[in-house]
């Protein structure tokens, strides 16, 4: 397996850790009423992430990002490894990439402003710089 397939093994794993970061407290804090229904917007009145706490809701949204930026970042290691064009600079990238998601999360729960934006943009960058060296 190459670094770069490593490194979304793990974000992929993360991305469980994450799962279960939002899903313990959500589900202490809404009740299985709630958390077990069909969540049918009329029985609900809102969307379940409006009825969590702030702490709870930022853990969703951050968990949400990592869908997002997992969607990228599963592309440029697919390209990097079928390509054969596997270097350092690839893996450094790679594993920057998770190094970065691995900070989102305090970052996002306990609202770091500047540096949750600043630390996505550091996960966004080793993406693109992972795909950029791929095309070169």
């Amino acid at each position: 397996m190459t670094p770069e397939l490593t490194a979304l093994t793990l974000a992929a794993l993360l991305q469980v850790v994450q799962y279960v970061l939002m899903a313990v407290p959500a589900n202490l804090e809404l009740g299985p009423g709630k958390t077990l229904s069909p969540r049918d917007p009329g029985r609900l009145g809102q969307p379940l992430i409006d009825q969590v706490s702030p702490g709870t809701g930022r853990l969703f949204r951050a968990l949400n990002n990592h869908f997002e930026g997992l969607i990228l970042f599963t592309i440029a290691c697919v390209v990097v490894t079928l390509a054969d064009q596997s270097t350092p600079l690839t893996t450094a990238c790679a594993f920057t990439y998770l190094a970065a998601r691995v900070l989102y999360i305090p970052a996002y729960y306990f609202g770091w402003v500047p540096w949750r934006s600043l630390i996505w943009a550091v996960g966004f960058g080793a993406t693109t710089l992972m795909l950029l060296a791929a095309l070169l």
